[in-house]
């Protein structure tokens, strides 16, 4: 086993509706607007000492199948969503020790402005704010914006590059120890601490400084994504945790590999950025129970194919309702949005009908299947770190209420811990100072 523990986050799919239509979810449709649930969702965590909570956010209605709006509005799918910033100021006033990272896309932002919200949060919280830096993928989302449509790739990944630099120059344009507060000299902030940044870029401008003073972190905590070639590079230059979706050991090892190899290039150290794979354990009170819930939640998402194929075309602007469900997807299929989640079904189809891959991709696991009981996952969850050389998982499950929380918390959590496998306490009092305890 592992000597050292791995570090638990929880990606919140959305920041509304969580799982309508499906059982343990009470009265969800009616009481959605309420921050009850999100709330309990960071009290819960926290207790169980994860590192951190991303909310996941679009900003768009979703028309990706049949070129409409129905099947989204009709069944829920990611709308209606709240705006994350307002959710994460929430969840950062019931705890005091846990991460929240809000999603914010670089297309629905100015840097400054988006400096500022997130220094701000920093500031609400503590310092345990993150940023989940998004580039975006959809024209839908891109047209609420005045865009015509999303730039290219990889253009929008060389423009984000951009943008860092700006945000961090804001950022910085507050040194250490700006705020004096002598009341003596009656001096609050220092001016020779507090810098312009006269940003003139091929894509943003900015003069700064801030003018909201500095973040407890410094800088925030920065979550990503990047699955595609240049969206590890992005990763490996940027991020302090990475979200990462591939299955099975070889291809989790080697997602690890190459992003390391791109932080050495870029002068970083690879323990400075920890990478977490996303699953979504079955738990049972014996293995029994527990491959019966894999089995019953396999029928649902068969009886949802067109749903899940909704959900699927909105994250890749992938029409499936033109397509043929029981033929394979056409070849010359491409996307400019995300480009890992069309690799990985065209890993899993294999010439299948798109109704059959569909039918398992994505359904009961995620990066390696878990099914068990709590003991039993606890001990395939070690087994998996020891293969992979990882730094943790990030939990991925979309049916969220208060039963899913309590057999993590209360079950699985127990069962990491006395192995070793988790903190039992939070080392730090910061978001960042957290992930790099070990």
């Amino acid at each position: 086993m592992p000597t050292k523990p791995f570090h638990l986050a929880w990606f919140l799919q959305g920041s509304s509706v969580q799982a309508w239509g499906e059982t343990w979810t009470g009265h969800i449709g009616q009481t959605w607007m309420k921050p009850e649930l999100f709330l309990n969702v960071a009290r819960a965590l926290e207790r169980a000492c994860f590192d951190y909570i991303l909310l996941e956010d679009s900003s768009y209605v979703g028309e990706s199948f049949a070129g409409s709006t129905e099947i989204y509005l009709r069944n829920g799918i990611a709308v209606p969503r709240q705006d994350p910033s307002v959710v994460a100021a929430l969840m950062t006033q019931v705890t005091s020790r846990i991460g929240i990272v809000p999603t914010f896309g670089t297309y629905a932002y100015h840097p400054y402005l988006l400096s500022r919200l997130v220094a701000t949060l920093d500031q609400v919280s503590g310092g345990r704010i993150g940023w989940n830096a998004v580039t975006g993928s959809s024209d839908f989302a891109a047209m609420n914006f005045g865009m015509p449509g999303m730039p290219e790739h990889d253009l929008r990944y060389d423009m984000a590059d951009e943008y860092m630099e700006v945000c961090n120059g804001l950022w910085d344009s507050w040194e250490p120890g700006a705020v004096i507060a002598d009341r003596k000299s009656g001096v609050l902030i220092d001016p020779t601490k507090v810098h312009a940044v006269n940003y003139n870029g091929k894509h943003y401008k900015t003069r700064g400084p801030l003018n909201s003073g500095p973040a407890p972190q410094g800088r925030p905590v920065i979550a990503q994504a990047g699955g595609s070639p240049r969206g590890r590079k992005f990763a490996a230059a940027h991020a302090d945790t990475i979200v990462v979706h591939v299955k099975g050991i070889e291809a989790m090892r080697a997602y690890r590999d190459d992003v390391h190899e791109h932080m050495i290039a870029c002068g970083r150290k690879p323990s400075d950025c920890k990478v977490l794979y996303l699953i979504n354990p079955i738990l049972g009170d014996t293995m029994q129970d527990a491959q019966e819930r894999k089995k019953r939640r396999a029928a649902i998402a068969m009886e949802r194919i067109e749903e899940r194929l909704a959900h699927f075309g909105k994250v890749t602007n992938i029409d499936f309702g033109k397509f043929d469900l029981d033929k394979p997807l056409p070849d010359d299929v491409t996307t400019n949005g995300h480009q890992q989640n069309l690799e990985q079904y065209r890993l899993m189809a294999k010439g299948r009908s798109i109704r059959e891959t569909m039918a398992s991709f994505n359904a009961v696991d995620l990066s390696v299947e878990l099914c068990g009981t709590p003991d039993a996952v606890a001990a395939r969850m070690g087994e998996v770190m020891q293969e992979v050389g990882g730094d943790g998982f990030l939990f991925s499950m979309p049916n969220v209420n208060r039963r899913t929380l309590a057999e993590i918390e209360d079950g699985l959590v127990p069962a990491l811990q006395d192995r070793g496998l988790m903190r039992t306490a939070y080392e730090h009092k910061h978001f960042r100072d957290n992930l790099l305890a070990y």
